[in-house]
């Protein structure tokens, strides 16, 4: 290896830990074993393979005694985002929520109902319908990825599975939408 080359990487190596990057690592849940009800199929899909490949925590059945169990419902829409001169929707945004809570074997509220919401800008043209709705797809797709990292990360949070009265994980509500970034 070249010295220009082994600067280089020693360069990029530093600056990638000065910003604070790292790895996911293994995660320590506070349970075992989890369920998880409602949520579509590819979310409950990554969702599992998260938390299985990154812990030693196994997602069960709701009827196989699970040490928790995680509610999800999701939902998804679109709101017109600017108009054209002529009235002609130029640009959407995409809204993709997901609405949470861990609930312990023994009935403790272990996360308070809680919301990750998430949203896109996506512009728009009567040209291309096709491809503008694969476009859309893929969007709410990287969206529900995004929260289920984000969700992963929150189970991880959780330190007992009878938390003292001041030690409950305080729940999450959505903050005010981000501005749109400029295309």
């Amino acid at each position: 290896m070249s010295r220009r080359s082994f600067l280089t990487l020693l360069g990029g190596a530093s600056l990638l830990s000065a910003c604070g990057f790292q790895l996911r690592g293994q995660q320590d849940y506070a349970f075992k074993r989890l369920a998880v009800t409602g949520g579509v199929p590819q979310m409950v899909a990554r969702l599992e393979r998260m938390v299985e490949g990154g812990s030693d925590t196994v997602i069960v059945k709701p009827w196989e005694k699970p040490d928790a169990t995680l509610s999800l419902s999701e939902g998804q829409g679109q709101r017109t985002l600017s108009l054209n001169a002529q009235g002609v929707v130029q640009e959407y945004e995409l809204v993709y929520n997901v609405t949470y809570s861990l609930i312990g074997a023994d009935g403790t509220l272990l996360i308070p109902p809680s919301v990750i919401a998430l949203n896109r800008s996506m512009t728009y043209s009567d040209q291309y319908t096709l491809a503008k709705q694969s476009e859309a797809t893929l969007l709410y797709n990287d969206m529900r990825n995004d929260a289920v990292d984000q969700l992963t990360r929150r189970l991880a949070a959780v330190r007992s599975l009878h938390p003292a009265p001041g030690e409950q994980t305080p729940s999450v509500v959505p903050r005010a939408p981000l501005p749109t970034p400029p295309l």
